[in-house]
């Protein structure tokens, strides 16, 4: 695992709280809603700000509050920030959407051999409505979560994987022909991203009870029942606040388990930078 060099992890939790006032100025604009989930709502719970050792801000919008984000911030932000997923590049391989600051380069070691534009970023999670029939909601889900993972391996015929041994070489073996097939198919970056969105959106037209964010590795792990998720709760984080879902304590525990204790150091993860340059934000490292 890469490691950070002193001062860089420190600089990045600035700038992507820098980020974050910006965003949260455009969703206040605009009436936008979004919460703030994963490592971010524990670090807001747990930490008041940051997980210590984390390295990005994950954030929830409904699909129509996110679609929206993505147009104010190409029109009206794109002096310093742009807007990274697969709409616009198709070889960025993740369903999730980057918001990432302008001059940065940030490419974790996962994504070391795919060609886009990395920079320090927030992530961003679209959530879609589910079908309120439970099989048309497994139907949804899975099939979102292939096409998703045949997307990631269209680009990354080996993935970094958090495991080792026999069953290490094995999914290897497996994802490298998976790749190769689609070559030797001539299956499209574009129609597997198509295929993926359709799953996504295929309830977008109906109010229902559940919204969710199917491409997870779990995939029905981010799946949430709205009368659990509103009215948010505001808890501070950092210099500023924080939205999380109303229940956001009995999500966590679903995830992750006692969230409230800190997991020992071989397990507190980080995006693994393979490349990272602040660029013009340099000479504030030197500060540190």
């Amino acid at each position: 695992m890469t490691e950070y060099r002193p001062g860089e992890l420190k600089l990045i939790q600035q700038l992507e709280l820098e980020m974050y006032h910006d965003f949260k100025s455009i969703c206040d604009r605009y009436h936008l809603t979004y919460f703030g989930y994963a490592g971010t709502a524990i670090g807001a719970i747990r930490h008041q700000g940051f997980i210590p050792w984390d390295d990005d801000i994950d954030l929830f919008m409904p699909r129509k509050d996110y679609e929206k984000l993505n147009r104010i911030v190409a029109k009206k932000w794109s002096d310093k920030y742009y807007i990274l997923n697969t709409k616009n590049d198709r070889n960025y391989p993740l369903a999730t959407t980057r918001m990432c600051l302008k001059g940065t380069t940030f490419k974790e070691e996962s994504m070391k051999d795919v060609d886009s534009p990395y920079g320090i970023f927030l992530d961003l999670y679209a959530l879609d409505n589910c079908s309120d029939n439970e099989l048309a909601y497994q139907l949804q889900m899975w099939s979102a979560w292939f096409w998703g993972k045949l997307m990631i391996l269209r680009s990354v015929p080996e993935p970094t994987l958090g495991f080792g041994g026999v069953k290490a070489k094995l999914v290897t073996a497996a994802c490298r022909a998976a790749n190769k097939m689609m070559d030797i198919f001539h299956i499209s970056k574009d129609w597997l991203y198509r295929k993926r969105e359709a799953c996504n959106r295929k309830y977008s037209k109906k109010k229902t009870k559940r919204i969710g964010f199917f491409c997870d590795p779990t995939p029905n792990i981010l799946t949430f029942c709205n009368d659990d998720i509103y009215p948010l709760r505001y808890l501070k984080f950092e210099d500023t606040v924080m939205p999380l879902p109303q229940k956001v304590e009995k999500f966590l525990t679903q995830m992750y388990g006692d969230f409230m204790q800190l997991p020992p150091e071989d397990k507190r993860k980080t995006h693994c930078p393979y490349y990272l340059d602040f660029g013009p934000y340099k000479d504030r490292l030197r500060e540190e």
